[in-house]
């Protein structure tokens, strides 16, 4: 049994401390808002976005960062992206030299085009940083449905011991080292499920996703092989496996965003209608970005910029790719 502390009590923060509960380990789950605190304390078997969960009794919930991080032996770091470094600056007086934290979100931050786990590399340089990602939505984690994900770290040591910690009958954990990879693969992966979602709202088909999808793993991987990171990365759970889920599930925020902007909603208005933090629209301008920085043609994640950010009329941006120079599938083949 270890003493695990999961920071953010959204859905995917929630589901874990459920997960983790139920493998036995004492957990603790921090919010900053004190609204999240008391809903959750005052009805732990109706939690919103989470039907059919049910928060344990075990679960501590505080929204006081001293009783959170009094002694973890984990710390899961399941803020949405955009409050990443703002929590992190917070842990920074909590945290002791060699603190395993985890990050389970997924994004990339804007204005620095920093991953998280090099956000909390810089915020808290004392800790030992590993992520987690894969197919994953919290509803179906919550309610103990078979599910993978793979855990990145510095060392062996650390990705087994996270391994360990969340393994379970139902949820089953793999290791890898590459630690940008999987970041790349489970941030960039809900721009083109953005894309996925636009194509579903405007009328077209499974051949007009696949084709987003297959091309869409193209781009990530380009991106990532410039970057440094392992090709077969993205032929793995936080590439492939969380494009496929993210681009076709109901439970996709990003997916229903996109949906929602194909059937004529501005970003904002698809936004508010989700109701929940949309990772593609945070995670569309960084990775143009880098795209730029290392020379890599991204031209899915051009078009959902210009449909996001330049109110580029959908339908055009699909012509627009589907026009696009006659070119090769793979550039490494030869023949």
């Amino acid at each position: 049994m270890y003493q695990v502390t999961v920071l953010g009590a959204g859905t995917w923060g929630t589901a874990l401390a459920i997960l983790l509960c139920g493998n036995g380990h004492k957990v603790t789950l921090w919010s900053k808002l004190e609204r999240e605190v008391a809903a959750l304390t005052a009805n732990r078997g109706s939690i919103p976005n989470l039907p059919g969960a049910k928060l344990p009794e075990e679960v501590v919930v505080t929204g006081e960062l001293s009783v959170a991080l009094a002694a973890p032996d984990l710390i899961v770091s399941a803020v949405a992206s955009p409050y990443v470094r703002e929590t992190a600056r917070l842990c920074a007086e909590y945290i002791k030299p060699g603190q395993i934290i985890v990050n389970v979100s997924k994004g990339i931050e804007e204005h620095t085009t920093k991953t998280l786990t090099d956000i909390l590399c810089e915020e808290l340089p004392a800790a030992d940083v590993a992520v987690m990602s894969g197919p994953s939505h919290a509803e179906e984690v919550s309610r103990g449905i078979p599910t993978t994900c793979v855990v990145g770290a510095a060392t062996k040591k650390t990705a087994s011991f996270i391994q360990d910690i969340f393994m379970t009958e139902f949820f089953r954990v793999y290791t890898n080292p590459d630690i940008t990879g999987i970041e790349l693969g489970g941030s960039i992966k809900n721009v083109i499920a953005l894309a996925a979602g636009v194509a579903d709202g405007l009328g077209f088909g499974d051949n007009t996703k696949a084709a987003l999808m297959t091309r869409g793993i193209a781009e990530i991987m380009r991106l990532g092989v410039a970057m440094g990171c392992r090709v077969e990365t993205f032929a793995g759970l936080s590439g492939i496996g969380d494009l496929i889920v993210t681009c076709t599930s109901k439970h996709s925020r990003n997916r229903n965003a996109g949906y929602l902007i194909g059937k004529g909603l501005t970003m904002e208005e698809a936004m508010k209608e989700v109701n929940q933090v949309v990772e593609g629209v945070y995670c569309a301008k960084a990775a143009l970005a880098l795209s730029k920085k290392f020379g890599v043609q991204m031209p899915i994640v051009e078009q959902v910029n210009l449909v996001l950010f330049e109110h580029k009329d959908p339908r055009t941006a699909v012509s627009d790719l589907l026009l696009r120079d006659r070119t090769i599938e793979n550039s490494s083949l030869e023949w």
